[in-house]
């Protein structure tokens, strides 16, 4: 099995994937709320020498990513993939290049954020005993793993071979009266958008959140789930089959 991991990929899946999950976290959460409480709107724009490069803007308690790096507030430039992944696992500090008068933004609000959302995506066994913090961890984390399909799909060489075999059409991907997601499939390049899918060619509907939950975390397969119906496929089966390779992917990159 493929374990080694591309420092490009891996950037683009730390950027639109994991901070990108603050877009949810900022809506789900009531710390990240209370955190966001009375501050002024305000914009990180993260530029990464030959890799992404996108804004996280916040307004009114709400948490928007786009991409690009222009209109930003603050600024964080990096001089290579290595270096903006080496901010996210906490070792390197970047310089900003513009916003030097706003940077009590950045360690009095952005830094609690990104604290509160580490707590959720790699939460401790002792929260998980919360069943409110159980639910808002497991959809935080659904929504990180979708985000980072459509980044590994499209830029990792193994991913790539995966979405390769993907025809065109959207994916849905389900929790049952819970909350969907959307995976777009176009000339073999992948788009997640984290709303329901209106139009699915292929579905995976995850029969509850502690379903999607243990399969996230390893405690269960997808095999199994699929066997005993706490997992339901429906459609075009081998758009499933290769995006699920390419989540076997994922799981490596958000490790």
């Amino acid at each position: 099995m493929l374990t080694q991991i591309d420092s490009r990929t891996l950037a683009y899946v730390n950027l639109f994937a994991v901070l990108g999950t603050l877009e949810n976290l900022c809506e789900l959460a009531p710390e990240a709320k209370s955190i966001l409480k009375g501050k002024e709107p305000f914009s990180i724009g993260f530029a990464v020498k030959g890799g992404p490069q996108a804004v996280l803007a916040f307004k009114n308690g709400h948490c928007e990513l786009r991409e690009g790096s222009s209109g930003c507030t603050i600024l964080l430039p990096f001089p290579s993939c290595e270096k903006f992944n080496g901010m996210i696992n906490g070792t390197y500090s970047p310089m900003p290049s513009k916003g030097f008068t706003k940077l009590a933004l950045l360690t009095k609000t952005f830094v609690p954020l990104t604290e509160v959302m580490k707590n959720y995506l790699k939460p401790s066994k002792a929260a998980l005993q919360s069943p409110g913090f159980r639910e808002i961890s497991t959809r935080l984390m659904l929504y990180t793993a979708a985000a980072a399909v459509a980044q590994v799909g499209n830029n990792d060489k193994s991913g790539m071979v995966s979405a390769s075999q993907i025809p065109d059409g959207e994916i849905a991907i389900d929790v049952k009266n819970v909350m969907g997601i959307t995976v777009d499939v176009k000339n073999h390049r992948l788009t997640t958008i984290k709303q329901p899918c209106r139009n699915p060619r292929s579905s995976m509907v995850f029969s509850s959140l502690d379903v999607a939950g243990k399969l996230l975390s390893g405690e269960v397969s997808a095999m199994a789930c699929i066997s005993d119906g706490s997992i339901e496929m429906h459609g075009m089966l081998n758009m499933i089959d290769n995006m699920n390779r390419i989540l076997d992917r994922v799981s490596q990159y958000l490790s």
